[in-house]
C-alpha cells in the first residue's frame, strides 16, 4: 500500500530538518488541528443540500448517523487521525500531496500545472529576450540566497505568522514519473546541491552553470554572455522533442521514461534537468493576433507551449519551477504543484518584478566562463515512437482545452471592500449566478484556501454552494422578488462563504477531514467506509467548478484546465479597479463553454453591482 510507504512518512520531517537548516522560523506556527467529527459531519450534510434533492439527502443522513455512532467506524478512525496528529509534523498533508497529486494518473500539462501569464514585455526580438531573461535568472538566484541564509521575511495573514517550509523545496526539485505512482526529489538536500539551471531552446536543453568557482552567482552580464552562447548553438530546432514525452499520461511516461534512461547518455541528461535549480524557456514567437485573444493565447502558451508545432517541446513538465520568456515578448512560469503552491509563488513573483525593474550593480569580472553544456539524447526506434505518440496525444488535449481571459474594469475590490463585503467572497457568489444563469443548476464547487498557519499545511477547500447562494441565484432574475430581498440574499450569501472561509483558514473545512478519515481507515487495513461509496460523495467530489484566487500586485492571470470533463477552472486576480478572469472548459464536452461563462460572468459582475448601487 503506497500510503503505508515510509518515503511519505518521511516526508514531512525531511520538511522541518531543511527548514531550520534554512534558517527560516517555524516555532511561532502551530500544529495543523483536527477537526471535531460530529462538526465536519453536520458541514458535509449542509454542504449536501444545495445539491441534492430531499430524499436522496435522506439516505446521506442516514448513513452519517450511522458512521458516527458511538463506538462506532467513525469514532475509530477520527481517534487514528488524533494519534498521527501527535505523531507527524501534519497529520494531512503528505496524504494529501500523495493522492491528489503523486497518485493521479492524468498528464501534467493542462491538468494539473497551473501557468501564470504576465504582460507582455516591451522587447519583440532575441537581444531583448536574452537581456530580460538574463535579469530574471539573476532574480531568481538572489531570491534563492535569501531563502537558503534564512533572510526571506517570514509572511504573515492577519497578524498570523504562516509557514515558510515551501520556499526551500521550490529549488533543484522535480517530479519522477512511476508505472503506478510518482514521488518528488528535492535535491537541494544534497551535501553538493546543484549549481547549474537548464535552459531550453528550440527543444534543445543545455546546462548552464551559474555561479563562479568561488561560489558566487554570476552576475547578469555573465549570464547574457552564456545565454548568447546558447543561442548560437541552438540555430536549428530539434527534430526530436523530448521534453513532450513529460506531458504524457503519467503510467505512459513512467513506462517511456525507464525506456529512456536504460541508456547512460540520456540518464546524464534526464538527471541534469532534474537537477537544475530551475528551467528556463527561450520560447519562438507565436503568430500575431488581435489584442482581445492576445491575453487567452500567452495564457495557452505559458501552460503547453501551444503544441507540438510551437513551443511544447520547449517544456519538461515535471520541472517544480519552469520561467518562460519568449522573442516575442511574452513572459510567465509554469509550476509543478506536488512541490510548489499559488502563493509562495505568488512571493516569489513578485520579488522577481521588483528585482527586474532595479538597474544592474555589478560589471562582470574579466573571467573566461566554460561553455554551457549541450545534453545529448540517443533516440532508438522505441523512444521515437514514445514522442510521436506524446506528440499527437498533447496536440489532442491542446485541441481540446477552450481557453478565455479577459480583464473584467467596472469595478475591482474596492467596490466590494466599500459595501463591507469580503472581494473573494463576492466574486464566488457572481461565479455562483453565472453557472446558474448558464445551467440553471448549482453544481459542486470548490475554492481554494491556504492553510499555511500550520505547520506543514498545504490547502483546504471552500465550498460555495451554500444554501444561501441558492436562495440567491434562483431569486435573482424572478421580478416578483423586491429588490431589498434580493440585497438581503445577496449579502447572506457573501457572509456565509466568508463564513466558511474563517472556518478553512482556522483549520475547520470538511474536505481534507473526509478524506484524511476515508485515508486513515485504508491505512488500518478496513475496507473503505460506506460513507464514502455514496453516490452523494461521488457528486460532492465531482468538482464541476474549480476556482481560485491568487492575488497579486501586478496584472497578471493564472490559468489551468478544470478537474472533471465537464467542469470548468476559473482564476481571477483582483486588483482596485479592475480583476483579472480566466475560464477554461473542454471543447469535448457539449454542455460547457468556457466563453459562455466568461461573458455570464461579467454579466453578473454588473448586474450584482447594479443592485448594491441602483442607477439613480
Amino acid at each position: 500500500m503506497i500510503l503505508k510507504k515510509v518515503l511519505t512518512a518521511k516526508y514531512g520531517t525531511w520538511l522541518f530538518q531543511v527548514g531550520l537548516s534554512q534558517g527560516v522560523r517555524f516555532s511561532s506556527v502551530p500544529p495543523q488541528p483536527v477537526p471535531p467529527l460530529a462538526q465536519t459531519l453536520e458541514g458535509y450534510l449542509r454542504a449536501l443540500e444545495p445539491l441534492l434533492p430531499a430524499d436522496e439527502l435522506e439516505h446521506t443522513r442516514s448513513k452519517v448517523r450511522k458512521f458516527e455512532a458511538k463506538g462506532g467506524l467513525g469514532e475509530r478512525l477520527q481517534h487514528g487521525l488524533e494519534r498521527r496528529a501527535r505523531e507527524t509534523r501534519n497529520w494531512i498533508s503528505d496524504w494529501w500531496v500523495q493522492w491528489a497529486y503523486l497518485e493521479s494518473r492524468q498528464p501534467l500539462a493542462v491538468h494539473s500545472n497551473p501557468a501564470i501569464a504576465l504582460p507582455k514585455l516591451d522587447h519583440s526580438d532575441w537581444r531583448g529576450q536574452l537581456v530580460f531573461a538574463s535579469k530574471l535568472i539573476a532574480g531568481v538566484l538572489d531570491f534563492k540566497a535569501k531563502v537558503d541564509s534564512g533572510r526571506l521575511p517570514v509572511e504573515y495573514l492577519r497578524g498570523r505568522p504562516l509557514c515558510m517550509e515551501l520556499f526551500p523545496l521550490l529549488f533543484s526539485s522535480c517530479r519522477i514519473p512511476g508505472p503506478k505512482h510518482d514521488h518528488v526529489i528535492h535535491y537541494s538536500q544534497a551535501r553538493r546541491p546543484p549549481t547549474h539551471i537548464t535552459v531550453v531552446r528550440n527543444y534543445q536543453f543545455f546546462q548552464l552553470e551559474v555561479y563562479n568557482s568561488d561560489g558566487t552567482p554570476l552576475t547578469q552580464d555573465q549570464i547574457h554572455t552564456q545565454l548568447c552562447r546558447i543561442r548560437s548553438q541552438s540555430w536549428k530546432t530539434d527534430k526530436e522533442p523530448m521534453g513532450i514525452l513529460t506531458s504524457e499520461h503519467r503510467n505512459t511516461w513512467g513506462q517511456a521514461y525507464h525506456r529512456l534512461l536504460r541508456d547512460k547518455i540520456n540518464k546524464e541528461s534526464v538527471r541534469a534537468i532534474e537537477r537544475g535549480i530551475f528551467t528556463l524557456c527561450l520560447d519562438s514567437p507565436v503568430m500575431r493576433i488581435s489584442d482581445e485573444k492576445y491575453s487567452s493565447r500567452m495564457a495557452a502558451q505559458i501552460l503547453h507551449g501551444g503544441g507540438t508545432y510551437s513551443n511544447s517541446g520547449n517544456r519538461w513538465f515535471d520541472k517544480t519551477l519552469q520561467f518562460v520568456v519568449g522573442e516575442d515578448g511574452s513572459f510567465g512560469l509554469l509550476y509543478e504543484q506536488a512541490t510548489a503552491e499559488g502563493p509562495p509563488i505568488a512571493t516569489l513573483l513578485g520579488y522577481l518584478l521588483e528585482y527586474c525593474k532595479q538597474p544592474e550593480q555589478v560589471r562582470a569580472p574579466l573571467i573566461p566562463l566554460p561553455m554551457p553544456k549541450k545534453l545529448y539524447f540517443y533516440i532508438d526506434p522505441e523512444i521515437k515512437r514514445d514522442i510521436e505518440h506524446a506528440k499527437q496525444n498533447l496536440d489532442i488535449l491542446i485541441n481540446d482545452l477552450d481557453i478565455n481571459c479577459f480583464t473584467f474594469r467596472t469595478f475591482g475590490k474596492d467596490f466590494p471592500k466599500q459595501q463591507n463585503l469580503s472581494p473573494n467572497s463576492f466574486i464566488q457568489v457572481a461565479l455562483q449566478l453565472a453557472y446558474y444563469r448558464l445551467h440553471g443548476d448549482v453544481c459542486a464547487s470548490c475554492d481554494s484556501a491556504s492553510l499555511r498557519m500550520f505547520r506543514g499545511g498545504r490547502t483546504d477547500v471552500i465550498r460555495s454552494p451554500t444554501n444561501q447562494a441558492l436562495c440567491l441565484v434562483r431569486a435573482f432574475d424572478d421580478p416578483a422578488v423586491s429588490r431589498e430581498m434580493k440585497l438581503d440574499l445577496l449579502k447572506e450569501a457573501v457572509e456565509a462563504h466568508s463564513a466558511l472561509t474563517e472556518q478553512a483558514l482556522r483549520g475547520q473545512a470538511i474536505d481534507r477531514h473526509l478524506l484524511g478519515l476515508k485515508l486513515q481507515a485504508i491505512e488500518e487495513g478496513l475496507s473503505v467506509p460506506r460513507l464514502f461509496m455514496d453516490t452523494a460523495y461521488g457528486l460532492a467530489t465531482h468538482f464541476k467548478l474549480r476556482t481560485g484566487q491568487v492575488p497579486t500586485n501586478t496584472d497578471s492571470v493564472m490559468c489551468f484546465g478544470p478537474l472533471v470533463p465537464d467542469g470548468y477552472a476559473v482564476c481571477y486576480n483582483p486588483q482596485s479597479d479592475h480583476v483579472h478572469f480566466s475560464v477554461t472548459a473542454f471543447n469535448c464536452c457539449e454542455e460547457t463553454n468556457a466563453e459562455s461563462l466568461a461573458l455570464n460572468l461579467d454579466s453578473a459582475l454588473c448586474h450584482l453591482q447594479e443592485l448594491l448601487q441602483p442607477a439613480v
